[in-house]
């Protein structure tokens, strides 16, 4: 087997294993709009990036990490309808970005890799960064994972119990922005969103409590990155959307199961 493939299988299998607990989390809550509008702003970074002639990945984070603790504020201060409010921001990232980035003509910028993925072209270094941050994702998790099912059950009875609601909340966004700015190079901008929200919703038909939905969600996150990938090599196909098509087929697969009481 080829080494781009191995190192792609990798990269997907990294994103994917974080992906799970973090996509049913955000099923739950119901934050696949909050994470559109995440991924639309990794644009941005990359924009960002090329103007201040820093490391594209370390611009996305930032941009996605600061996006996020933007919407906490915006949120909290209840400025305008949460679905508006993230409406508007989703849009206009990807606009602003795709300006930018267009703007740039000196220096060579490959769109289509940003916005569907680059999953062939993950080096080593791409690999040990997605490891480091799943890794420190999935302890972040661990640890608050009562907590985050406290508030995502009901918030006000968390606040009683003493669980300081805000501050999860906020961790468990950051976590995402996080996750969605290393998860750019598997999939795209256009398409991370699908792999956080496509395994987690098949996973939910074939369990019965939470840690069941996060483990499943992360081994079908993986046999959508294994399925993509047999896609993209025998059949020449993009290969983050191929990954995004096999996450699909797993979730119709999933329907012909009755979804557990």
């Amino acid at each position: 087997m080829p080494d781009f493939i191995i190192l792609a299988l990798l990269a997907g299998f990294g994103v994917a294993l974080v992906a799970g607990p973090l996509g049913s989390f955000a099923v739950w809550r119901r934050m696949a709009y909050f994470g559109d509008t995440l991924a639309h702003s990794a644009l941005l970074g990359v924009a960002f990036g090329l103007l201040l002639s820093i490391n594209l990945n370390l611009a996305v984070v930032l941009v996605c990490l600061g996006l996020a603790l933007i919407l906490v504020v915006l949120q909290q201060n209840r400025v305008i309808a949460t679905d508006t409010l993230l409406g508007i921001l989703s849009h206009s990232t990807l606009a602003l970005g795709l300006v930018c980035v267009s703007l740039f003509g000196d220096q060579r910028v490959d769109l289509m890799a940003y916005l569907f993925g680059d999953l062939l072209s993950a080096t080593v270094n791409d690999v040990i960064t997605i490891y480091v941050v799943t890794g420190f994702v999935l302890v972040v998790l661990i640890k608050l994972w009562r907590p985050l099912l406290a508030i995502t059950v009901h918030e006000e009875l968390a606040r009683v119990e003493g669980i300081p609601v805000a501050a999860v909340r906020t961790t468990l966004m950051l976590l995402m922005a996080l996750v969605i700015a290393i998860a750019m190079k598997v999939v795209g901008v256009l398409l991370i969103t699908a792999l956080l929200i496509i395994p987690a919703a098949a996973s939910r038909r074939l369990t019965h409590t939470p840690e069941q939905m996060a483990m499943v969600a992360s081994v079908l996150g993986c046999l959508a990155v294994a399925g993509g990938m047999a896609a993209s090599f025998f059949m020449d196909t993009p290969a983050g959307p191929s990954v995004v098509l096999s996450a699909s087929v797993l979730f119709i697969l999933t329907l012909v199961k009755k979804q557990p009481v």
